[in-house]
This record gives C-alpha cells, sequence and structure tokens, in this order.
C-alpha cells in the first residue's frame, strides 16, 4: 500500500486566495537603500538620508504551534507573542575615544556658577551621579567614563555570592562558556539553527570596530555584521519552537573578540545564555522553574560578568547567576505585601517586597535576588549611569526609582493616564524620560525628584525612548522616541528651557538639599542603612519623606515641542538606538490579524551626512 506523503507545514505558493491561506513566507532578508526627499530627515545640525533599509525575514509559525487562544470572545486585544523586533548592538573593540564626544564643554573654564540652582547639587552631596558613560562631579567637571565602574558589586558583602553552586570554582576562567551545543542541541526548546555557510571567515574578516547587531523577530534570533558589505546575510539564524524571544542583552563586560555573552528573555518565562561565536547555551528557569511568566525585559547588571536582572510580567524583578542550576523558588521570610489598593490610592508609603535578598546565605541556586515591585506587569527598567539605581515602568502607570544595591524602593510616580511602556537615563544620570500610554514624553529631574516637562508631538503610545549621547553636554540633551504612530521624533531641551509655567509658583516645592541629601542617603557609601543583614524589610523607615509622588497637573508643568517629526515607517515603530554616526530604528506589525507575522520591514538606518 502505497504511503500518503505528510501534509504541507505551510501555505503551498500558488494559492494566495486559498482560505486559511498566511501571507507568504520569507526566508532570506533583503536590503536596499532608497532615495529621494521623503527619506531625508532635515534637523538643525544638518540632513539625514536613509542610507540603508534592511528587511529582516519573519520566521512562519512552528507546525506544532497552536493558534492564539481567545478565552473571552468578547476581547478585541489578545496578548501578542512578540514584542516587535528589538536589537541589540555591541562593538567588540574598546570605543573609549569616542566618549570624549559626549560633552562639548571646556572642562577646564567650566565652573559650578554656570550650572542654574535648579540642577546644582548639594555641598553635601558624595559624587555619585558617575557615569560609564561619562557625567559630572560635583564641582562640574566631567569625570572619566571609566568612575563608574568603582561603585560597589551587587552583592559584594555577601561572600555566598563568589562562589559556584556552594562550591569556589579552581578555574574561573573555565566557567565563562555556556555548556550545551545549540547546533547539535536535540533540546525540543531550539527548532532550528542556521549558520552562515562561511561563519568562520567572516569572523576573521570582521573589523574590530565594525557594528554587530542581534535581533530577535517572533520566535527568531539573527546575528548580524552591520558594518559587513553583506549586512544582508545573517551571520547566524536560531528558531525556537513554540517560545518568542520578546528581549535580550549583550554584556559588555565580557566581550571580545573571540566571546560575546548574550541573554534572552522568552514569553514561556525560560532564559537561554548564549555565546554566539561558540554556538553554546544554557538553559535557565526551565520550564518557568522559578518564575513561569514571559520576561518583558533583561539587562546584565553593571559591571558583572554572571549576574543579569529579568523583569518578568507578573510584576516581578529576578536576579539570575547565568552560571548557578535552577531550583523551585520559595519566597524567603518578609514583612507582609502592600495592599495594592492602597498604594494606588498614595494613601500610605508604597513598599517594595523582598521576596530573596541579595545577602540571603542561601546562594548555591537561582534567583539570586527576587523582589515583587508591582501587582501588574513591568513594561521596562534602565540602570542609572551610576550603577546604582534602577528605573522601572509598568503597565498601571507607575514608574519607580530603587536602589538596587540596597533594595530598597525611593521614589514612586504616576502617568496622567495609561501604563507606561519605555525608559531610559541621560548619560550624566541627572534625568530620566519616560514614554507610554498617554503619547507623551515625560523628562524627570532625579535631584530635584519632581516632573519638569512634557514633550507632546506622537498621535499614539510611546513606544522607546532614547538620548543621543554624542548631542548631549551639562546644559544641552537631544532625546530620540518611537511611536505606534510610526513616527520618529526628536527633542532637544536645555537647562534654561525647563522654565515652569505661571500656575507653578502657587506650588510648595520639595526643598532641593532635601532632595539630594535623601538620594544621597540611598548611597552604599553612606552611614546611614535601612536593612539589616538579611534584608527582608519592605517599607521605609518611618522619618523618611514620603515615596510617593501625586501627579503634577498639566496646568503646572512645562510642555516642549520637537525639533523633527517625521514618519519613517507604514508600521509601528518599538526600537530606538543612537550610535556616533547614524540612527537605527525597528519596527512591527501592529495589525491585529497578523499577530504571529510581524512585518518584514524591521530596521531602517538613518545616516547623517554632515555628522
Amino acid at each position: 500500500m502505497p504511503v500518503l506523503p505528510p501534509p504541507p507545514r505551510y501555505p503551498a505558493p500558488g494559492h494566495p486566495g486559498a482560505p486559511g491561506v498566511g501571507p507568504l513566507i520569507e526566508t532570506n532578508n533583503t536590503l536596499t537603500h532608497p532615495t529621494g526627499p521623503e527619506h531625508q530627515l532635515v534637523v538643525g545640525e544638518g540632513t539625514y538620508v536613509l542610507r540603508d533599509d534592511l528587511y529582516l525575514a519573519t520566521p512562519p509559525p512552528h507546525p506544532s504551534e497552536a493558534p492564539v487562544h481567545n478565552p473571552n470572545p468578547l476581547a478585541t486585544t489578545i496578548s501578542p507573542p512578540s514584542v516587535g523586533t528589538k536589537l541589540s548592538l555591541v562593538v567588540i573593540a574598546p570605543r573609549q575615544a569616542s566618549y570624549s564626544r559626549l560633552y562639548r564643554l571646556d572642562t577646564t573654564t567650566s565652573t559650578r556658577s554656570q550650572v542654574p540652582p535648579s540642577i546644582q547639587e548639594s555641598p553635601h552631596e558624595t559624587n555619585s551621579q558617575t557615569s560609564d558613560t561619562g557625567s559630572h562631579s560635583a564641582n562640574g567637571v566631567a569625570p572619566s567614563p571609566l568612575e563608574g565602574l568603582h561603585t560597589p558589586p551587587f552583592g559584594g558583602s555577601n561572600p555566598m555570592l563568589s562562589l559556584l553552586n556552594g562550591k569556589e570554582s579552581k578555574d574561573p576562567l573555565k566557567k565563562r562558556k555556556p555548556k550545551s551545543n545549540i547546533v547539535k542541541s536535540n533540546s525540543s526548546f531550539v527548532s532550528r539553527v542556521i549558520p552562515h555557510e562561511a561563519l568562520s571567515k567572516r569572523l576573521q574578516e570582521h573589523n574590530p570596530n565594525g557594528l554587530y547587531a542581534f535581533a530577535n523577530i517572533n520566535r527568531a534570533l539573527q546575528w548580524l555584521d552591520l558594518t559587513s558589505p553583506t549586512k544582508e546575510e545573517h551571520m547566524t539564524k536560531v528558531l525556537f519552537t513554540k517560545a518568542h524571544a520578546l528581549c535580550h542583552d549583550i554584556n559588555q563586560v565580557t566581550k571580545g573578540p573571540n566571546h560575546i555573552d548574550l541573554i534572552l528573555g522568552f514569553s514561556t518565562g525560560d532564559i537561554i545564555w548564549y555565546e554566539p561565536m561558540s554556538q553554546k547555551y544554557v538553559r535557565i528557569n526551565k520550564n518557568g522553574a522559578i518564575n513561569g511568566s514571559a520576561v518583558s525585559e533583561i539587562r546584565w547588571l553593571p559591571n558583572s560578568e554572571n549576574l543579569f536582572l529579568a523583569s518578568h510580567m507578573d510584576g516581578s524583578l529576578i536576579v539570575y547567576d547565568k552560571e548557578k542550576e535552577d531550583a523551585a523558588f520559595v519566597a524567603e521570610d518578609q514583612a507582609p505585601a502592600a495592599d495594592p489598593a492602597s498604594d494606588e490610592k498614595g494613601d500610605r508609603k508604597a513598599s517594595l517586597t523582598v521576596k530573596k535578598s541579595v545577602n540571603s546565605k542561601n546562594q548555591k541556586t537561582n534567583p539570586v535576588a527576587y523582589w515583587q515591585v508591582s501587582h501588574s506587569k513591568v513594561n521596562a527598567f534602565a540602570f542609572s549611569p551610576d550603577c546604582r539605581h534602577i528605573a522601572v515602568v509598568s503597565e498601571d502607570g507607575s514608574f519607580r526609582v530603587i536602589d538596587f544595591l540596597k533594595e530598597q524602593l525611593l521614589h514612586l510616580y504616576h502617568s496622567y493616564y495609561g501604563g507606561m511602556i519605555c525608559v531610559c537615563w541621560s548619560p550624566d544620570g541627572r534625568y530620566i524620560v519616560t514614554g507610554g500610554q498617554d503619547d507623551l514624553v515625560s523628562i524627570w529631574s532625579v535631584e530635584e525628584s519632581m516632573l519638569v516637562a512634557r514633550c507632546q508631538g506622537h498621535n499614539s503610545w510611546v513606544t522607546a525612548v532614547a538620548f543621543d549621547p554624542w548631542r548631549c553636554d551639562e546644559r544641552n540633551y537631544r532625546i530620540g522616541s518611537v511611536g505606534e504612530d510610526c513616527q520618529l521624533l526628536l527633542w532637544d531641551f536645555s537647562v534654561g528651557m525647563l522654565h515652569r509655567p505661571r500656575a507653578a509658583s502657587v506650588r510648595q516645592r520639595n526643598s532641593i538639599t532635601s532632595t539630594t541629601l535623601r538620594m544621597q542617603r540611598s548611597q552604599t557609601n553612606g552611614s546611614v542603612t535601612r536593612f539589616r543583614s538579611d534584608s527582608n524589610l519592605t517599607s521605609t523607615s518611618q522619618d523618611e519623606e514620603e515615596v510617593v509622588h501625586p501627579v503634577e497637573p498639566r496646568a503646572r508643568t512645562a510642555m516642549l515641542p520637537p525639533v523633527m517629526a517625521k514618519k519613517v515607517d507604514e508600521h509601528p515603530l518599538c526600537w530606538l538606538g543612537f550610535e556616533e554616526d547614524c540612527i537605527i530604528t525597528s519596527c512591527s506589525n501592529g495589525e491585529l490579524k497578523n499577530l504571529l507575522f510581524p512585518c518584514r520591514k524591521n530596521t531602517i538606518n538613518w545616516t547623517l551626512a554632515a555628522r
């Protein structure tokens, strides 16, 4: 009896109108170079022209992947399995020389009197706002870019963190590589790995100053060389079975000509530590052993080789060690969790629930630390340049500043309405910028602990914000933002522009001295501490000022217009990055019916000709 062939896995070409047939499956990336005035951005410093338009192939759904199930037939929004196309950029060679362009001020003549009183540091403030990309010291002079490396390491006072699975490693260099070969893996988590046929040759020919990029697209991860003449050809493409890669990050500390540490967070809660040059990997939080909710953001801890922080969609922040084994997590003794209803009303002090402290003696397995920061989805977080604080934004519209070295909540703010989606710090650590569902870009002063300006110009949700470090100095800042309105907006603001509206004169402002002292008390080298050695307390001391800040009325908030607004894509944008010679954005398909098939136009590279 003849054996019938298996049914086709994907829609057969030639039958686009057949029932159930989806869009044509793409397998190769496409690079184009469009020209014309519609592909130019005119800004004060010059004209940006579209240099490369790179179309990344959208992976099809896995044959065994079931359609997204909607349990509520009346629901109009279904949680998508993808967040669009996110990028991570890395340059193998160190780029200390480029930091000299971060600030245009003459440090030999810069004095404290040049800085307006609204942002001057208290004379009692220590030099805490340092940065790994340049910052200001107390006298207004930009210190060394490496000054941020002097920040105490996370958990440095806990000797148990120096042990691997409870034992001291004999060869510290041996544990830098993952164990399993991802190309020959028989794991059901990995579907297929497609390395370039001349990968070894391309690695040898790669310019150390060239730019590598990693992009997650649905259930795929692509490794690209953006300085190669054949940048449309991926270095390696990894396809996963059912899990969708939602975020990833590159360790800038351990990178080298023969080594890159990459971590990926997935919709299933799984995390992968991947080394693309040796094609080795390790799976962490397997099957959600520690936390089963999706990973919304993931970052290596500053100046750490092993530790990274992941935010899960259940409102938790978890610190993992790439080399530790997983174990079922049981919360350690902690104070009672705060009532979410009372936190929303602001009638009591907000709390940070420490379910496992970094100072815990139980450090044989992951997690290293476990914090519950919100009762809703954490959308994004960002580390401060001084490597001491985290800014966290959540779906409930809250924005928190946390001293992660001391596991302590410092400030809690709220949006006008809707959730907050993205957050970033200024290169000098003086300002935090957020964007969200209120269609606004908000600028917050760290030293004054207050909202200083709203940037109005987007017509839809703001999905990514970033500072251009090559166009920032001690008084002037350049911000970029992208949103679901398909627009790229650039904002310039200076300290002198942030004047307060007339209605603000009736507002009782906090003392700058008190706010800076409050930030000073959060420093690890201070004499004041609020946590025991086991650090399981969850609230601030009684003599501390309220950490919950009320929403600032619009009439009391300065409004800032953009210096440039341009629609750069036909689909919602989701990522933005600044390099020394270009601006890079990425987009995703915003149509609900195509949630499983993000837009094929994933990256636009804008280059400034006069830059």
